[in-house]
């Protein structure tokens, strides 16, 4: 059965292409930006989108299976102030407020990793007292295969003692039960590059062959040749992406730009997706041993 996904901070779909790709389904969304509003509205045209998030009458809202999303990022980053909860920008509250009244099964966040030593000991802290455990990583670009780092940290929460069974199966308190080495193994195994143009600020080609597959000689092919499509196992990643850096007539220039810098690498979401699924199964697999 295809897991639910309802939005939070979409942007331009980073997240949301991600876990789709992994084989989840988008349900709705919610976005302020204009021009990532008509991002959505293009590659998710029957999507509903929510709006501000401040307004929402969760109670409305069509419970999900899982509630994504990358809350604003600068009262934590180090490129800013770093003002916390001070900072206006701060909706961690809100996202709390939405997972605290729609329950969903899971809840996957990102942020940037200057979260880590400021505000995700308040946000670990917080999920507990609505009744979700959680657990965090630091998952980079380049551990799916961009040659480039773009460090964050993603927290994958679920309800306290609702996924131990009979069998006594379930979550070990102080042990990932999802971000184990084996799922991460697994996950990683199945990212396919979607495109060939990612960032690279020297605009040269790049060949970077991430090969997680006893296949070596075939990826070794494809690398050659460039081709990335369809070829499990293998991620490669090219070019600049044709967004210039300069005034060249690029229509929506910066605000590209801009959707680009704040969103999710759509391969880290499908990572992090395929783990979550791969966990879920887990589960129901242990649920149905414990009914027999």
């Amino acid at each position: 059965m295809t897991m639910t996904v309802g939005s939070l901070f979409s942007g331009i779909g980073g997240l949301d292409l991600g876990l789709e790709r992994a084989g989840m389904e988008v349900i709705w969304q919610s976005e302020i930006d204009p021009y990532a509003c008509r991002v959505l509205s293009k590659h998710w045209k029957e999507v509903p989108n929510h709006g501000n998030i401040k307004e929402i009458n969760w109670g409305d809202i069509v419970q999900p299976d899982i509630i994504c999303g990358g809350y604003p990022c600068q009262p934590f980053s180090i490129a800013g102030n770093r003002n916390g909860t001070d900072d206006p920008r701060h909706l961690w509250p809100w996202v709390r407020e939405a997972i605290s009244i729609l329950r969903p099964r899971y809840a996957i966040l990102e942020n940037v990793r200057g979260h880590v030593s400021l505000g995700l000991d308040v946000v670990l802290r917080e999920m507990a007292s609505i009744g979700y455990d959680a657990e965090w990583q630091i998952v980079s670009a380049a551990s799916v295969g961009a040659p480039h780092r773009r460090d964050r940290v993603v927290i994958v929460a679920y309800p306290i003692g609702e996924l131990a069974h009979t069998n006594n199966i379930g979550r070990i308190h102080g042990q990932p039960q999802i971000f184990t080495a084996e799922r991460w193994i697994n996950a990683l195994s199945l990212i396919r590059a979607s495109s060939p143009d990612v960032a690279n600020t020297t605009q040269q080609c790049v060949n970077v062959k991430f090969d997680y597959t006893s296949n070596s000689e075939q990826s070794q092919k494809e690398t050659e040749s460039g081709d990335s499509s369809g070829t499990k196992g293998t991620s490669y990643w090219a070019t600049e992406p044709n967004v210039g850096r300069v005034a060249d007539g690029v229509s929506f220039r910066v605000d590209r730009l801009r959707g680009l810098g704040n969103a999710v690498v759509p391969q880290v979401a499908e990572f992090v997706g395929r783990m979550v699924i791969d966990y879920d199964n887990s589960q129901n697999r242990a649920a149905s041993k414990g009914t027999e």
